[in-house]
């Protein structure tokens, strides 16, 4: 009997081939799916490679048959990791291959809002030329830049941000200060204190519960005036009422984000009328590139779960393991 795995989106050619390599594999084809048709799709279904749908316990119920989720991505905040552990259900990762371009992005973001660039195209293209009180740019070169969450990605964004002579400080409880500063970074235990001395704030951290509304009022308050925010992590790390305040009060600068607290985004959403926000909508990985290398990994990791040997440093949950 063929593995029937459902698609959440379509695969990249490169992971198409993957799955199209074997013949024992019968794909289900969707595009963001709404949950009442996913978990339609999941009655029948062995493995899941999943974009951003919620596998939740809602999910699972509707999924006897179910023994692999693969995420193309490394974030897993729309997994129930606790309920597919319990059900021995193999949650994987493609660790490794979107770091990259999302460091990449961020970097895009970071220059776009110091530049003015959306705005001033815009302005431009409205007929416009030199605004009357001149675009307020900045250098990034001589600033502070503040990396919340040192792992892949973030590591990433503070060597991309010594290129551009920028004093790094980096936040991050689970890496010993000596690691980071052996990397020629400024370790920052305190993040409150590391707000009021950074230009540029840059996040790159895991969305738990600890982070939920890491930047909220109180971590605008004590942000120093003028600065740059940047967010290529999820969306609810950052407090939207307390951005949005930020923003028209002028505390910050700008604000650069791939990800928002409510998406797909809603119309209405305060941040599309300010002209100090660049919105990109959850693509910080979808390079051509990016995109290559998650849909292969996603199809290898779903398989080799599936055949019942995923590879541990893939998974979130190798403690499932330890029970067959």
């Amino acid at each position: 009997m063929p593995y029937r795995i459902v698609l959440g989106r379509p695969l990249h050619p490169a992971g198409a081939a993957v799955l199209a390599a074997r013949a024992d594999v019968e794909t289900i084809e969707m595009f963001d799916p709404p949950a009442p048709a996913l978990h339609a799709a999941l009655a029948n279904a062995d493995g899941l490679v999943a974009w951003l749908e919620r596998v939740d316990k809602a999910a699972l119920a509707a999924a006897p048959r179910l023994r692999a989720v693969s995420r193309i991505g490394v974030g897993f905040d729309t997994v129930d990791i606790p309920a597919c552990t319990e059900r021995g259900i193999a949650v994987m990762v493609v660790n490794g291959t979107n770091d990259l371009s999302v460091a990449e992005h961020a970097m895009m973001l970071m220059l776009g809002v110091a530049r003015r660039a959306v705005d001033s195209d815009a302005h431009i293209k409205q007929g416009g030329w030199w605004p009357k009180d001149g675009p307020r740019m900045v250098d990034l070169a001589g600033k502070t830049a503040l990396v919340v969450g040192y792992g892949r990605i973030g590591s990433r964004v503070a060597a991309y941000a010594r290129a551009f002579q920028m004093k790094v400080m980096v936040h991050d409880p689970l890496y010993h200060p000596a690691r980071i500063a052996s990397d020629g970074h400024i370790p920052a235990r305190d993040l409150q204190k590391a707000l009021t001395e950074a230009d540029v704030v840059t996040l790159h951290c895991p969305l738990m519960p600890e982070t939920r509304h890491l930047m909220d009022e109180a971590a605008f308050a004590a942000l120093k005036p003028g600065a740059i925010l940047v967010n290529t992590a999820r969306g609810p790390i950052v407090k939207q009422e307390a951005v949005v305040a930020a923003l028209q009060s002028g505390r910050l600068m700008g604000f650069g984000t791939d990800v928002l607290e409510i998406e797909p985004a809603t119309p209405g959403n305060p941040l599309f009328a300010m002209p100090n926000v660049i919105i990109s909508p959850h693509s910080a990985a979808s390079t051509e590139e990016g995109t290559a290398r998650m849909a292969e990994a996603a199809a290898r990791n779903i398989l080799a779960a599936l055949d019942g040997a995923p590879d541990p440093a893939m998974m979130v949950n190798p403690e499932i393991l330890q029970k067959r």
